[in-house]
């Protein structure tokens, strides 16, 4: 919720899973966010970054390094890095 000012008010914004997009909520202690640092051409760090976060189920099925993957490919066709 916003104020007038159009401060943001709540106190707990839950995430969504870049895999699945389920809610991550508080009590999903297997959850992880990433942060993927993009490059230029010469391969320097920009100081620029996409956030990835990925729910416990993806995790404890296993599924984590393949949807990073699949996910990242998709990004980076966006990005066109």
């Amino acid at each position: 919720m916003q104020n007038d000012e159009g401060q943001n008010m709540d106190l707990y914004i839950p995430r969504k899973c870049s895999a699945t997009n389920r809610l991550i909520i508080a009590k999903d202690h297997a959850s992880v966010q990433i942060n993927v640092g993009h490059l230029d051409a010469n391969g320097i760090y920009t100081g620029q970054f996409t956030t990835l976060a990925l729910c416990g189920y993806i995790r404890a099925q296993g599924d984590a390094d393949s949807a990073l993957d699949r996910i990242w490919q998709k990004k980076k066709a966006e990005l066109r890095q």
